[in-house]
């Protein structure tokens, strides 16, 4: 069996009072992928420093999974056979 090891690493960045996390996926292929996530926090709520960690690498996480399923969308459509098959199934 041939294992394959893809990393993912979340950087967390404060500026000016302002939160962001990067998702970053690689491949043992040499493929990376990125997406930022940001905390949107309401301005009456309490300031929960970690919260908008979590947040922010939530965000980041989420949007590179949606990146990951279109650019898996995108290669199952230029090998297609037939353009009248589905594309993904999502079971």
């Amino acid at each position: 069996m041939k294992t394959k090891t893809w990393h993912v690493e979340i950087y967390l960045f404060e500026e000016d009072g302002h939160t962001r996390a990067d998702a970053v996926l690689r491949t043992d292929a040499h493929t990376e992928r990125r997406h930022s996530g940001f905390p949107r926090r309401n301005p009456g709520d309490v300031n929960g420093p970690e919260i908008g960690d979590e947040l922010a690498a939530c965000r980041a996480l989420s949007g590179l999974a949606h990146d990951l399923l279109e650019a898996t969308v995108s290669d199952v459509q230029q090998n297609a056979n037939s353009p009248d098959e589905p594309v993904v199934s999502f079971d």
